[in-house]
């Protein structure tokens, strides 16, 4: 076995992310016959554009501007809000969010949400929550907990944490607590490091951080595998590197 070190932005890694989650045949089969939901958000934009040319969409009819609720950024959007990504039988209800399709949903659908933080160790997501009763992801735990529908979150590496989510919810969530809400997600996490392996059948971890001019955010992974696997790897990380970015 052999090692290499490969080097994602975030924007990169999100792509990454997409398309490993886009090779697994439970999505690509609930694309086809079921349901699958994607929730607004950066990192799910990416996920949408590749959910959306699967089913052979109109990609033009798609505006990462108007698909996210929260987002911090220096930067002001005025893009109207597109809803979430609702798709049933393979084709796109155009404009309905969440609690538009939560009547529907069932054990056979899935649901990806974003994150905001994740426990590698652990294997956990938690989800900032800003509105008084719960927001999206109330809608999801009825469909996960009532039905059990699969939740999955694609989220970065670098949105990782130290400590396990359930223990930063307690503190963020105490009665003393003012300001955002955290919650642990049920959901199951897929970061980069699950893309590279299921894209090429390596093992990977994070090796470094950091970067300027564009990079920050960015990671090291090392890789091991074989020299085809290695190879495969820098394939997919070459792509994802030199693909436009979406717009925010």
């Amino acid at each position: 076995m052999k090692t290499q070190s490969i080097f994602l932005t975030p924007a990169a890694g999100k792509a990454l992310i997409a398309m490993g989650l886009m090779q697994n045949k439970v999505v690509q089969k609930a694309l086809k016959e079921d349901t699958v939901v994607i929730l607004a958000g950066t990192t799910n934009a990416y996920l949408a554009w590749e959910a959306l040319k699967f089913i052979r969409e109109d990609l033009s009819r798609f505006d990462s501007r108007g698909f996210y609720r929260g987002i911090v950024s220096p930067l002001s959007n005025e893009t109207a809000f597109i809803g979430d990504i609702v798709i049933e039988q393979g084709k796109w209800k155009h404009g309905e969010t969440i609690y538009d399709v939560a009547p529907r949903l069932d054990r056979r659908s899935v649901l990806f949400k974003g994150a905001n933080a994740v426990y590698l160790s652990g294997k956990e997501a938690g989800v900032l929550i800003g509105h008084p009763e719960g927001g999206t992801i109330m809608p999801l735990l009825s469909a996960v907990i009532g039905k059990h529908a699969l939740l999955v979150h694609p989220v970065g590496v670098e949105k990782r944490v130290e400590r396990p989510v359930s223990v930063l919810a307690q503190l963020c969530n105490g009665p003393d607590g003012s300001g955002l809400r955290f919650f642990p997600s049920p959901g199951r996490v897929y970061t980069e490091l699950d893309a590279l392996c299921d894209l090429s059948g390596v093992s990977a971890e994070i090796l470094a951080s950091g970067g300027v001019n564009g990079y920050e955010g960015g990671c090291y992974f090392l890789c091991n595998g074989t020299r085809e696997q290695l190879e495969t790897a820098i394939h997919y990380a070459k792509e994802v590197m030199e693909m436009p970015k979406l717009n925010f």
